[in-house]
């Protein structure tokens, strides 16, 4: 089975853009499936168990250690591009993962998203 594996920024101090962040890439993944192509969204799925964990693990590396597995059997990665993308640890290793194992790599815009 094939399907897509959309990345988005999430890290953020104030729990308020994190909350944002996790209903944007949302949105993203009900556009995509909306137009009929399977998605895993790691952020929409990691996002209530982040609030149940209280912030104990919110570091990089704890979630990348659940998401890279499920990314190494993608066909395709998205890349969400949110304000602060392009300074996200994780999102960079995401991109870096996909592309050593031949993943290709897509970016949308959220405003492609309706």
């Amino acid at each position: 089975m094939s399907f897509a594996y959309l990345a988005s920024n999430y890290s953020h101090p104030d729990p308020a853009i994190r909350h944002q962040r996790f209903i944007a890439a949302c949105r993203a993944a009900a556009h995509l499936m909306e137009r009929g192509i399977p998605v895993f969204a790691p952020i929409c799925h990691s996002h209530p168990i982040a609030e149940v964990m209280n912030g104990r693990h919110l570091d990089h590396e704890f979630w990348l250690a659940q998401d890279l597995p499920i990314l190494a059997q993608a066909t395709t990665l998205i890349v969400l591009q949110l304000d602060g993308w392009r300074e996200s640890r994780g999102v960079a290793r995401e991109i870096e993962f996909a592309r050593d194992n031949g993943i290709p790599v897509e970016y949308t815009e959220p405003s492609d998203i309706r």
